[in-house]
């Protein structure tokens, strides 16, 4: 078990940075412990790199992997964080209560082999780099004001795509409109046109009739 100084106290509520990095031998589990306010948010950021005899430095094996937990140890070893992931990435936690967390870091998919000689001593083969923002929420969002910027922006342009479709549907629904009139200004039309010529053929019909009648009354009287 390897521990570090402590970083944060219970009267500090600004916002603390910590950046170390350590190194593990292989798959070992690596923990150190943190104090930490009731409510307090944790934000860290993690790389492991792995020792390559052949370049003589530490290098990303893309198939190595990190097993992070993080257990309250004032509550019987609680755990609130069980993650597993790449060789890189983030882990996010809040504190429930205040006390001791223990936070553990155990590589997988790795040999257990160790690194270079460092002071007359061989280290761990996989050094493991950690950067931990510890403090209110609004403050840790604040140090990442890009990230924030590009999400907002792209919020700000999906609200203008979002205005362009209701015009474009307000436009398409004035059309529907307008071509539905017309369309029953055309059948009125048309229909009254029919009624019109029904009616002269009607006329014609009859009056047909009616000279037809008097012509073969005509011709049998004469």
């Amino acid at each position: 078990m390897w521990s570090i100084p402590r970083l944060l106290s219970l009267a500090a509520l600004l916002v603390q940075t910590q950046a170390l990095y350590f190194y593990i031998d292989g798959p070992t589990q690596k923990c150190f412990f943190e104090e930490l306010p009731k409510d307090t948010l944790v934000v860290g950021t993690f790389k492991a790199t792995q020792w390559n005899e052949q370049s003589r430095e530490y290098v990303e094996n893309p198939d190595m992997g990190i097993y992070i937990t993080v257990d309250e140890v004032f509550d019987n070893d609680h755990r609130i964080v069980a993650q597993r992931g790449s060789s890189r990435g983030k882990f996010t936690f809040s504190a429930a209560d205040s006390g001791d967390h223990r936070l553990c870091f155990t590589p997988t998919n790795v040999p257990a082999t160790s690194g270079f000689l460092f002071s007359g001593s061989q280290v761990g083969g996989i050094k493991f780099e950690l950067d931990m923002a510890i403090g209110e929420t609004s403050q840790i969002e604040s140090s990442d004001k890009d990230k924030l910027g590009e999400v907002v922006q792209k919020v700000k342009d999906i609200n203008a795509r979002l205005q362009d479709v209701r015009r474009e549907q307000v436009f398409q629904r004035e059309r529907e409109a307008e071509f539905r009139d017309q369309s029953e200004s055309v059948n009125a039309r048309v229909v009254r046109w029919s009624l019109i010529q029904l009616a002269v053929l009607g006329v014609t019909c009859a009056w047909q009739l009616s000279y037809l009648r008097a012509f073969f009354i005509k011709q049998k009287l004469t």
